[in-house]
């Protein structure tokens, strides 16, 4: 019990803490160095007490990089140049790589899995982009694999949607192209595709009891859309 109210030997200037302070703060420290190791988010720093600045810049790293892409994705914007320029081939140096055609189911899984994995502390891999196409897709390996997914990722890199981490063969979103990426697939799956259902002439349904805030906005643009549909010759 004496060595708990000892004083740390500390050196010159710095604070006195007691022996179960430190005691306690060396336990804190090794319990959340394994937790996050286990975890796979610190798998270079070790448990030492030293390392604890690394850790604590690489877990503000981890927070700053997931607010970031939380940002862009609650955020998306896309600007009509962008938007034209998708579909069109591009330069990544000396190559020639073909556009984004988000109409194709492949490469609009592609998006969704650079948008699930932006967060992502380390990057991601063309392997881990492979691996979440094929989920969304249920898909076997055969269907996709890490080579196309590497292809992939350079089209999204000439539309600067994605870059290389340093000279490594990982990759992170871009903010303002992930911003875009994030817009086309919002507008194409909650905005014109339930704006063109318009266009069927479905006959109405009882709404629910209680039907929500978006409920109500998609009833009105389907009521207002038939209206443009029909001036545009499109609609019967």
């Amino acid at each position: 019990m004496r060595a708990i109210h000892t004083v740390a030997e500390n050196a010159p200037g710095e604070p006195e803490w007691t022996a179960a302070f430190v005691l306690t703060r060396n336990i804190a420290c090794n319990t959340l160095t394994c937790a996050f190791t286990r975890m796979g988010l610190l798998p270079h720093c070790g448990r030492l007490l030293d390392k604890f600045p690394e850790i604590v810049g690489r877990l503000k790293g981890i927070l700053e990089r997931f607010m970031q892409a939380l940002s862009c994705i609650d955020q998306c914007f896309i600007g009509d140049e962008m938007l034209d320029r998708l579909p069109l081939a591009s330069r990544v140096g000396k190559s020639t790589v073909g556009g984004i055609d988000l109409n194709k189911p492949r490469l609009r899984r592609v998006a969704q899995a650079v948008v699930a994995l932006s967060a992502s502390p380390e990057g991601f891999t063309a392997s881990a982009v492979a691996d979440q196409t094929r989920a969304f897709g249920d898909q076997s390996l055969s269907a996709y694999n890490p080579r196309q997914a590497a292809y992939d990722l350079k089209k999204m890199r000439g539309k600067q949607i994605v870059q290389r981490i340093g000279a490594t063969r990982r990759y992170e979103a871009i903010p303002s192209g992930l911003r875009a990426i994030t817009a086309v697939l919002t507008l194409r799956d909650k905005a014109i595709k339930p704006l063109l259902a318009a266009v069927q002439q479905i006959a109405p349904t009882h709404p629910g009891q209680n039907p929500r805030a978006i409920d109500r906005h998609y009833h009105q643009l389907r009521l207002a859309m038939n209206g443009v549909f029909h001036e545009l010759g499109i609609a019967a």
